[in-house]
């Protein structure tokens, strides 16, 4: 059984209740909000292994608290799941876009909903039992305290971009396709979404700077990171996208 403590926003009484019965009985430990402003609030208080967030909410969005929790230091690394009753792929890649680390369109099976999440918490433990450190030049990752420095400061990943660089790190010099890296970083078969690996990849390069030319697009194929040299005076700073 689990003990992991899940945080759920969902303005749907019925829908709140139900989700809470079924993680519940999974062991789960749960928080429901029915309001996005509540949920921010308390959020990092809670400190919750994994979020399931409503996309429409009265008030404020759920892009509008994807946003904020993403780029809040004690709620960013986080997962997060967003729910949304709209099916259209950019409406999917728009969530994945301001932070989500996956998307589930209503109408939804529970069960399915607890094995992506329970995907996402595998992922994330398997990285923490791994070996705890790797640097090449300036770039620096951290798998414990899912740290990432280029040239010294700071890198703001999402949770999904951080497990994305660090399959890639750890199959450095292989090429990996996007059914292997879904797999690896989801942790279930995510068929139809192969896109948001593409998402995720350009969020995740711009966020590295000069470091982002290290992922290779292996055209018809998939992804490759391969460390370069880097001119004198390459180095970027990490702006927030």
């Amino acid at each position: 059984m689990s003990s992991e403590v899940i945080l759920i926003v969902e303005d749907e009484v019925d829908i709140l209740n139900l989700l809470q019965y079924t993680f519940e009985n999974e062991g789960f430990v749960t928080h429901g909000f029915v309001n996005g402003e509540e949920a921010l609030e308390q959020a990092a208080d809670i400190g919750p292994d994994i979020i399931v967030l409503d996309l429409m909410l009265p008030g404020m969005d759920g892009l509008k608290v994807c946003h904020r929790l993403k780029t809040k230091t004690r709620t960013r690394d986080i997962p997060l799941i967003m729910l949304t009753a709209k099916s259209e792929v950019e409406d999917r890649i728009t969530g994945l876009e301001h932070g989500a680390d996956d998307y589930l369109s209503k109408p939804f099976s529970p069960r399915e909903l607890v094995l992506r999440v329970k995907g996402l918490l595998r992922r994330k433990g398997q990285i923490q039992n791994e070996a705890s450190h790797w640097q090449s030049e300036g770039l620096s990752v951290d798998f414990d305290s899912f740290l990432v420095k280029t040239d010294k400061e700071e890198v703001s990943l999402t949770s999904t971009e951080f497990n994305i660089l660090s399959s890639l790190i750890r199959s450095r010099g292989r090429v990996l396709n996007r059914e292997q890296l879904l797999d690896q970083v989801w942790g279930y078969d995510f068929e139809g979404y192969a896109r948001t690996v593409d998402t995720h990849m350009h969020r995740l390069r711009h966020k590295l700077g000069a470091y982002g030319d290290w992922i290779e697009t292996v055209r018809g194929i998939g992804y490759r990171f391969k460390p370069k040299n880097l001119p004198s005076g390459s180095n970027q700073s990490n702006a927030e996208t």
